[in-house]
């Protein structure tokens, strides 16, 4: 990780290459979060429920509708989650305050390390709910596929989401170049120009300063007075 600048980032105006920033493990981790949470939401929302000899929907994990109100929620939320971290870390560059930066990535730290301990519970849930689920409850093993999948991705999603966690640790222990930025950055507000010189146009002042000799020295001293001679 690139440790110049401010919280692994260079410092403000600085260009991005969206191919670089395309290779970089955090954004690969964040998409493989994203494509991770569609899976499990796509799966229980097209085959989480089964129709059983009655127009009433059942879910398929051992009938218990929390378990895929559950699942849909994990995935529904870490969609949108991974689009705005992916955002957030496309313009992190661009954020001239270091107070921010540091604020931005707290709260990463805070939701990734949260959202793996979410999915963890996913995992456990659903796998008991799964595991306690007859034959008899699904005929023609409708959903099997699907069930499994979302079990499977959301154990992924746990390795994903701590992984995020610790760049986001990493980048927090970076801290901050604090030659590469002014008290303005420090203080979350533009640099000011400074004021312009009251001097005329085309006088310049000199930066040099000429010595001057001391006044009172043997060069300037008055002359001695001699008393005639008759």
């Amino acid at each position: 990780m690139d440790g110049v600048g401010s919280f692994g980032a260079g410092r403000t105006g600085s260009t991005i290459d969206p191919i670089s920033f395309a290779k970089q493990p955090q954004t690969i981790l964040r998409v493989l979060s994203w494509i991770f949470s569609l899976v499990v939401f796509a799966s229980i929302v097209n085959e989480g429920y089964v129709n059983m000899g009655s127009e009433r929907l059942h879910c398929i994990f051992n009938k218990n509708a929390d378990a895929c109100n559950y699942g849909v929620f994990m995935g529904l939320v870490g969609l949108l989650a991974c689009s705005f971290f992916f955002l957030l870390d496309y313009k992190f560059a661009s954020i001239s305050s270091v107070k921010d930066r540091k604020k931005a990535i707290m709260v990463e730290i805070g939701f990734s390390g949260f959202w793996a301990f979410l999915y963890f519970v996913s995992f456990c849930f659903l796998a008991n709910q799964w595991s306690q689920t007859t034959a008899d409850e699904l005929p023609l093993n409708q959903g099997a596929d699907a069930a499994r999948a979302a079990i499977a991705f959301s154990f992924f999603s746990i390795i994903t989401w701590a992984g995020l966690t610790v760049r986001a640790v990493q980048k927090y222990l970076l801290g901050t170049d604090m030659t590469l930025f002014t008290t303005e950055h420090m203080d979350g507000g533009a640099p000011t120009q400074p004021y312009p010189s009251n001097s005329p146009v085309g006088e310049t002042t000199e930066t040099s300063e000429t010595y001057q000799s001391p006044p009172f020295t043997e060069n300037n001293a008055a002359p001695t007075y001699q008393v005639p001679i008759y």
